[in-house]
Formats: structure tokens, sequence, C-alpha cells
């Protein structure tokens, strides 16, 4: 087992996809912000934190059921590839496009690896 593959690892991934979710549906100013740079449709904004919750049980789910979570590693790894594309659309700045990437290979190596196996 590596730390990609670890119960402990989906879980913190879970959590803070869940919190993600709420400072998206407040939203918080800062996110509210980014979500501009970005020129993301007001009508698509309300969907964010549904989208991230879904997550957050996809991800807990590695334990009792792998393939669902690796499924939801593999549409993760889909929402950051089109993250990091709206970032370059808008020719935002690397420092803001860094999380977005750094989760597409984290999402993207984990969905290759899967979940550990319970023995």
């Amino acid at each position: 087992m590596t730390s990609l593959t670890s119960p402990k690892t989906y879980a913190g991934l879970a959590a803070f996809q869940a919190v993600d979710a709420v400072a998206c549906a407040i939203p918080v100013p800062y996110i509210a912000q980014a979500l501009d740079t970005l020129e993301v449709p007001a009508e698509v904004r309300p969907i964010l934190p549904v989208v991230k919750i879904a997550s957050a049980v996809g991800l807990l789910s590695a334990t009792r059921f792998p393939t669902l979570a690796r499924l939801t590693t593999a549409a993760l790894t889909l929402y950051f590839v089109l993250a990091v594309a709206a970032h370059v659309r808008v020719k935002d700045r690397v420092i803001n496009t860094l999380p977005a990437a750094t989760f597409l290979v984290t999402f993207a190596t984990m969905t290759v690896r899967g979940p550990a196996q319970r023995r």
C-alpha cells in the first residue's frame, strides 16, 4: 500500500472535498472571485457543491466499494482537467493554476493505482 492507495488518503481527500463544497455553497469570497476570474457561468455555480459532495461520498467508498472510488477519482481527474483548462483559457497566473494541476496529477495517479484492497 502506498500513500495514494491508503484509505486514510481517500478519507482525507473526501473531507477536503466536503469542506470545499461548503465553501462553494456559501460562497467564500476568495472562491467567488476565483470563479469570476475563470468566467464560470452563474448557472453552473450551484452545481459545484453537489458535485463536490458526491465526490466526497465516492471517495469515502474506497474500502467497501473500490470500483466506485476508482470511478470517482476518474471523474475528479476529468474535473481537474477542465479546471486547469479554464485557468489556461483565461491566462491565469501559474500560482493560481498550481492547486488544480496538483489535484489533477493526484487523482489521475489514484485512478491508475486504485484504492488498497482489503485482505
